[in-house]
């Protein structure tokens, strides 16, 4: 989605960037906003994109499991039977994670982080885990062992030390919320990346259909509007992935699985359940919402 390369001094002048493109870092990534050229001159572009990146910004705020301030840790804190009201980012990611988990056969779970300590050293490798341990993780864990107030907006624990990570949705609801300050700026035609795991893709540039993206280092084309992709795989973080039905991390092997779907925080939740459902179940899931697709494809981990 680069500007093309200058051609020679002999060569026919090139073309105006068909994009504005800004760049910046949160939630541990690198977040990219492409904006069509023919919808804002380049500082009016570099206005709305900031507007954007504060977006994700104060989300990371209120979602961060690292951050004291967020309502995220306080989950955390809590011990079983207490309670706390929670913002509406908060809990509009816990509710999507919820009905993810529901949807999914319990194949996603945000609370699944206690696993990840011990299944899998501080350098990434794999380790054994006796019995007894597995058992007092599995106490904590679980979608299950919280509830949620739709009058009251309050989320009730119902284990102590229980872990709540969104890492598997939250860059997703992020660039749904950045999508919606850029069109409150009246731009129309743009693309959201969240570290290249989550593209959201709204409008097309000027005289195309759609934007013209790729998946797998450019290994199969994936033209988009009005929709997200994510993906999921084991090339960056290896043994990254856990499975909630096992309580045991996902074998190591040389796929990536992709999930479209209407927004980015639901194809970001659903290509990390894809890695743990089975092939039947995800095709399944996909006839039931309009919208919703999978991909997988196969890479040389």
């Amino acid at each position: 989605m680069s500007a093309e390369s200058a051609q020679s001094a002999s060569a026919p002048p090139p073309r105006p960037p068909q994009h504005h493109r800004f760049t910046a870092h949160a939630m541990a990534t690198t977040f990219d906003v492409f904006i069509n050229h023919d919808d804002a001159d380049a500082t009016y572009a570099e206005q709305a994109a900031q507007a954007a990146f504060q977006e994700i910004a104060r989300l990371e705020d209120e979602l961060s499991r690292f951050r004291a301030s967020s309502d995220i840790y306080r989950l955390g804190q809590l011990e079983a039977g207490e309670s706390i009201l929670v913002g509406m980012a908060a809990w509009d990611c816990l509710s999507l994670a919820k009905a993810v988990h529901e949807e999914t056969n319990g194949a996603f779970d945000i609370t699944i982080g206690p696993l990840m300590g011990l299944w899998v050293t501080s350098d990434g490798e794999p380790r054994h885990v006796s019995k007894e341990t597995l058992n007092k993780a599995r106490e904590i864990i679980g979608s299950q062992r919280f509830e949620m107030d739709s009058d009251t907006m309050r989320v009730t624990v119902n284990a102590t030390g229980m872990i709540f990570d969104l890492g598997a949705l939250g860059k997703g609801y992020a660039l749904d919320q950045a999508a919606d300050v850029l069109l409150d700026w009246k731009i129309s035609n743009f693309v959201l990346n969240a570290g290249d795991s989550t593209l959201l893709a709204i409008g097309a540039p000027t005289g195309k259909d759609a934007w013209p993206l790729t998946l797998g280092g450019g290994a199969q084309a994936l033209p988009l509007t009005n929709r997200a992709v994510s993906g999921s795989g084991f090339a960056v973080k290896g043994a990254h992935i856990m499975n909630p039905r096992l309580f045991a991390p996902v074998p190591i092997w040389n796929r990536r699985t992709y999930a479209l779907a209407p927004t980015a925080a639901l194809s970001d939740a659903l290509s990390t359940a894809f890695m743990v459902m089975e092939k039947e179940e995800i095709a399944a899931l996909c006839a039931r919402y309009e919208g919703v697709e999978a991909l997988e494809l196969e890479t040389s981990v």
